[in-house]
């Protein structure tokens, strides 16, 4: 509880308006899903870049569990879906959007430090290449089922 009673401003203002860096990056609808027992949980989101040039997720962090790190999922052999670790993180195009997506790329969130459920929030430092550090507030929601695919 003192985790979540520490992060009650940041939390606030991030709920009052989408996470900013330098009027380049903005977060928007960002939430966690942690399934019971799991020992590892992800978060989702929609990073926009409205500079001239691209920028890059590097990495992201968090106190809610003991390591965090950029993943994808990929196609292994056989067609199973397999997921990686993406340790040059993630390209956010000039004046485009990058999705971090159910099934897709994603913030991996290994070892959380209590079980996380439905309406608790957590702190996630997005750390960009050009836009410097994000701090986002991330909703859990558990329940929330997968975006539609767009045609």
């Amino acid at each position: 509880m003192s985790f979540l009673k520490s992060s009650l401003a940041a939390i606030a203002l991030a709920a009052a308006q989408p996470a900013l860096a330098a009027d380049t990056i903005t977060v928007s609808d960002a939430y966690a899903r942690f399934l019971p027992g799991a020992k590892a949980g992800a978060a989702f989101m929609i990073i926009d870049n409205a500079a001239a040039e691209d920028d890059r997720l590097l990495g992201a962090a968090s106190d809610a569990a003991s390591r965090v790190e950029l993943h994808t999922h990929k196609a292994g052999e056989g067609g199973m879906m397999q997921m990686l670790h993406v340790p040059e993180g993630f390209v956010v195009p000039a004046h485009g959007r990058l999705a971090l997506a159910r099934g897709g790329d994603h913030v991996m969130l290994m070892g959380p430090v209590q079980a996380f459920t439905t309406g608790d929030t957590l702190m996630l430092t997005l750390s960009f290449e050009h836009a410097g550090d994000v701090a986002v507030a991330v909703s859990v929601d558990n329940a929330r089922a997968p975006a539609a695919p767009a045609n």
